[in-house]
């Protein structure tokens, strides 16, 4: 009997394409790093997000596991390289949630430079403010783009209509320039730029890679986006270029620590100064994870593992 282990809330279409394929399904979306290091020499299969992480401990128990499936983008919680030495298949689903992340960026940009949060949470305490809320336009600006892969791309895609000049840097890839999209060094990013939105894989290469003397070499204030890995930002650099006037404004959908409940004093002093700054949208790590998106990732992932 094959049998696959699935550590976090799914689509029931995953369940049931998994069902059909002959794999009796463990849904267990709590399952602790604990309760999966102790069942996972029984499964042939696992489906992970960004829970748990699937480390060499835990890979040498999994005597029979023979593919591990993540949905969305980043393998960071997981060694692949460990895993595939161990003939375990490894396989992600960028593709999936790249669309919803990319409308949510440019939906946050909008909320952020029109004022839509700000003015909405005023009216809410019998505020009306119209001089202090005008709006500043999107058309017209340079958009620059740190690494563009599908999600870089989906945003670009999105930025079209808007008529703003685009801009991407991606260190790994070249020739991906098109008449609508610049490719460009990060050097010119830091020159030409007025928004900036990073799509980056968390590694040890671009962990705290957007810190105080990133924002530093802008030649002029910049309003920030980071729809992908909360640790790819210094927070307390962040919060201090907010505050200085680096960064005129951000957007912000995922963070360093996104468990609330075991932040320390520190961790709350700097959540507090970024939640209470009117120049600041913030979201619960929601940008990938619509309705729509939650089938095409399982379909991507199904479609990889060919199983």
């Amino acid at each position: 009997m094959k049998q696959v282990l699935i550590t976090a809330k799914v689509n029931p279409y995953l369940i049931n394409e998994l069902e059909q394929k002959g794999y009796t399904v463990i849904y267990q979306p709590a399952v602790t790093y604990d309760e999966v290091t102790a069942q996972i020499g029984q499964v042939d299969g696992m489906i992970v997000t960004t829970r748990i992480k699937v480390d060499k401990a835990m890979l040498d128990k999994a005597s029979r596991l023979q593919w591990i499936g993540r949905l969305g983008s980043g393998m960071e919680l997981i060694d692949v390289p460990y895993a595939e030495s161990k003939g375990i298949k490894c396989v992600s689903s960028p593709e999936g949630n790249a669309d919803t992340v990319g409308e949510q960026v440019v939906g946050m940009l909008i909320c952020l430079l029109h004022n839509l949060l700000k003015s909405n949470l005023e009216l809410r305490e019998g505020i009306w403010e119209r001089d202090g809320n005008r709006a500043w336009e999107l058309g017209g600006r340079t958009v620059g783009i740190i690494g563009y892969g599908h999600t870089g791309s989906a945003v670009a895609k999105r930025l079209r209509g808007f008529g703003v000049n685009i801009i991407a840097y991606d260190k790994y890839k070249k020739n991906y320039g098109t008449s609508e999209v610049k490719e460009v060094s990060l050097q010119e990013i830091f020159e030409q730029a007025e928004i900036v939105t990073t799509h980056l894989p968390l590694t040890e290469e671009t962990r705290h890679m957007v810190n105080a003397e990133f924002f530093r070499s802008f030649a002029n204030p910049i309003y920030y986006i980071n729809a992908s890995r909360g640790k790819v930002a210094d927070t307390r650099a962040l919060a201090d270029a907010l505050e200085t006037g680096l960064v005129k404004g951000a957007c912000l959908d995922v963070l360093e620590n996104e468990k609330l409940s075991t932040y320390t004093e520190e961790e709350k002093i700097l959540f507090n100064r970024l939640l209470r700054n009117p120049n600041v949208v913030m979201t619960p790590h929601i940008a990938g994870y619509s309705h729509e998106a939650t089938i095409k990732m399982a379909k991507i992932v199904l479609q990889k593992l060919d199983i």
